[in-house]
């Protein structure tokens, strides 16, 4: 997962997806950046197999879905390592 966080590039995906209510075709994802089309489906990919994002297929396209809750419980918990007990 941090490997997938570690692109700005998938961060920004991340971030418009949950700006654009969670969920977008791959179509306007790819729209939003000035990236090519196989490099948007290649950040797309590393962001499924990281959990991140889920993917459904509705007719001839791609809809994909931000997993936040699973980017809330893997970061959450490793935050969670620096938070100041010694207070």
């Amino acid at each position: 997962m941090f490997g997938a966080l570690a692109h700005a590039s998938r961060r920004h995906v991340l971030v418009v997806l949950w700006a654009r209510g969670g969920a977008m075709t791959a179509g306007d994802i790819a729209r939003r950046f000035s990236c090519s089309w196989p490099t948007t489906t290649r950040h797309l990919k590393v962001l499924v197999a990281a959990g991140l994002v889920r993917v459904t297929k509705v007719g001839r396209e791609r809809r994909y879905e931000l997993a936040a809750d699973r980017l809330r419980g893997v970061v959450g918990r490793w935050l969670s390592w620096f938070e100041d007990e010694r207070a």
